[in-house]
């Protein structure tokens, strides 16, 4: 199988419309499987695994774009020009980018426990750093709890172990890129130009993706209905099949012609009137920042603060940068500017080192120099930039070597304390 498509599966007969359903992060095309029976009634069904799921090959994606072009070559690939498309988690968010950037071959679309963004980066990250210490298995012990209402989860106790396999049998590397794909998506600007009829499902009980999120996407998008599946957690197409099922059907049996309207989908559960949100208005630029020719964080400063800014609120976090800026005045904004150009839109952005190397460059130099507080901060880069906690002490053996076992040995101290702190899974 090419790198550029997706192992896929196809149900229903030859001669009907194509539907793609896209799974949730951690599980296969099979958590569809209560779905098919009725769904291929009516539709050419396919389904995908996302890379390194199921027995799908482990050829990582880094963005939701390149999930998004993988899943396209791999419907041109099969003559499909045309197509519904129902997803779950990030394949919500895959469909959702989709009718963002194919509108002319989605028809339709159903976003089910789905975001218009997934959290904060700064968390899609965490995971991936326990994951490349840890494994997968503290994500799989605690996925049930996430996916299924304690109920549901204490009455069907096999499909409770389904999922806890699924997660444990997928591949670590592409289940880490996939947290970063999802750590960078957001839609939330672009929810205006979804133009094809779309269907917003959410369980009642669902904390990964709340009914906030679903509303936010309701009250985006033009023509959205509100799909509310009562005592339902995260994985509702598991939880309620025959709920889900019976949603899908008159969804995409209604707006399969491209009908035109807003919303009004009949839900399991009331459906929620599409709340009028007021543009926010533009952000005001402190006064004494103006004077003093200090850019404030809403002014263009120009392309190299705009990568460097990205760049540094990849590697150190948006918590972190959040917090820098808050705290920037005319005395020590100008400072923090000349950082993001220099350090992180000239230094980090060459194309000579990656991120992994500058992390082992920067921690030695620290080490070596003695800057305890940015050791602390970039062995948290480092770790989000892929080095592991091994990795991490053989670079601070070896600048026992050549900058002396004191300094060495008061690193090792900072740097245990943040490798237990960032790479311990949540209980």
């Amino acid at each position: 199988m090419s790198e550029k498509t997706l192992q896929h599966r196809i149900d229903g007969p030859d001669d009907a419309p194509v539907l793609v359903l896209g799974a949730a992060l951690g599980t296969t095309w099979h958590m569809w499987d209560r779905q098919i029976p009725e769904l291929t009634r009516h539709w050419r069904v396919i389904r995908f695994d996302l890379p390194g799921h199921g027995g799908s090959p482990a050829h990582a994606a880094s963005s939701i774009a390149e999930l998004a072009d993988r899943l396209m070559a791999t419907l041109d690939a099969l003559g499909v020009d045309r197509f519904g498309y129902a997803g779950c988690n990030i394949g919500g968010a895959l469909g959702t980018q989709l009718a963002l950037t194919r509108p002319h071959q989605v028809t339709s679309l159903a976003l089910v426990s789905t975001s218009p963004r997934y959290g904060t980066a700064d968390a899609w990250r965490q995971r991936g750093v326990v994951i490349r210490t840890n494994g997968l298995e503290p994500i799989a012990r605690t996925a049930p709890e996430h996916w299924f209402t304690q109920d549901f989860a204490g009455a069907q106790p096999a499909i409770v172990e389904w999922a806890v396999q699924m997660v444990r049998t997928t591949d670590p590397g592409c289940y880490i890129a996939a947290c970063e794909a999802l750590a960078a998506f957001d839609v939330r600007s672009s929810l205006g130009r979804v133009g094809v009829p779309t269907l917003v499902v959410v369980g009642s009980e669902d904390q990964v993706t709340p009914t906030t999120d679903a509303r936010t996407l309701v009250a985006g998008i033009p023509d959205a209905s509100l799909a509310l599946v009562p005592g339902t957690s995260h994985l509702a197409p598991v939880e309620q099949p025959s709920a889900v099922t019976e949603l899908l059907i008159r969804h995409f049996s209604s707006a399969w012609h491209d009908k035109p309207g807003p919303g009004g989908q009949a839900a399991i559960g009331a459906a929620a009137p599409k709340p009028q949100i007021a543009p926010p208005s533009p952000p005001q630029t402190p006064p004494a920042a103006i004077e003093s020719g200090f850019a404030g964080p809403d002014q263009d400063r120009g392309a190299t603060y705009e990568a460097g800014i990205k760049v540094r609120r990849e590697v150190l976090g948006d918590a972190h940068v959040d917090r820098v800026e808050a705290a920037a005045d005319d005395f020590t904004g100008e400072f923090h500017d000349f950082l993001t150009r220099y350090a992180w839109g000239e230094t980090w952005t060459r194309p000579g080192l990656d991120r992994r190397t500058r992390s082992i460059v920067t921690l030695t130099a620290l080490v070596a120099r003695g800057h305890h507080d940015e050791l602390a901060l970039h062995t948290r880069a480092a770790l989000r930039n892929g080095l592991t906690p091994m990795e991490i002490k053989e670079v601070l053996l070896h600048t026992a070597v050549y900058c002396g076992v004191p300094a060495a040995n008061s690193a090792f101290k900072v740097a245990q304390r943040v490798i237990r702190e960032e790479t311990t899974p949540e209980a």
